[in-house]
């Protein structure tokens, strides 16, 4: 009869044991609308491109991959908008962070907070998802390079502000 019991209990524990599956943090789920605060911190040789402005910022989450299309929208003295595609490291279930790639246009010949020629970008950020809601807590920086048709080099841009998932 131990023998039997001794069986049975290896055999539920190898079933469980087969049944369940270690958890991994996955990348916060949702895309988003947001608007926020942006500010340049960079100028060009004639000391233009320093200001505060705002961004509208969409993500779209590509569900079961770590990567997300994004798009920044700069509105201030001049607009600007740099889509980018990222990479998402989840930190915990309602946090991730991202480094992403992409492009700015720009509008007009006054710049923006990230330039005001067409330039490649780089866009390290953070979301956080608040729990039990759908608002979205997000910041970034968009490295633009080689951004000012007057010379200054590349250009830079923090922003943040809050969005609503909507997926």
């Amino acid at each position: 009869m131990q023998r039997l019991n001794y069986f049975v209990g290896v055999g539920a524990i190898a079933l469980i044991s087969g049944l369940t599956q270690p958890a991994f943090a996955q990348a916060a789920y949702g895309s988003y609308i947001g608007v926020g605060p942006a500010v340049g911190l960079s100028r060009d040789a004639e000391g233009d491109g320093r200001q505060l402005g705002g961004v509208v910022a969409v993500r779209y989450k590509i569900l079961e991959a770590p990567f997300s299309l994004r798009t920044q929208a700069f509105i201030g003295s001049n607009t600007a908008v740099v889509p980018t595609v990222s990479y998402d490291v989840p930190l915990s279930w309602q946090t991730d962070a991202y480094i992403g790639a992409g492009i700015v246009f720009t509008n007009g010949n006054t710049p923006s907070p990230v330039g005001d020629q067409v330039s490649f970008a780089l866009q390290p950020g953070i979301d956080y998802v608040v729990p039990n809601s759908n608002t979205v807590i997000f910041g970034n920086a968009v490295i633009a390079f080689d951004a000012f048709r007057d010379g200054g080099g590349n250009a830079i841009s923090i922003q943040g502000g809050v969005g609503l998932r909507f997926r």
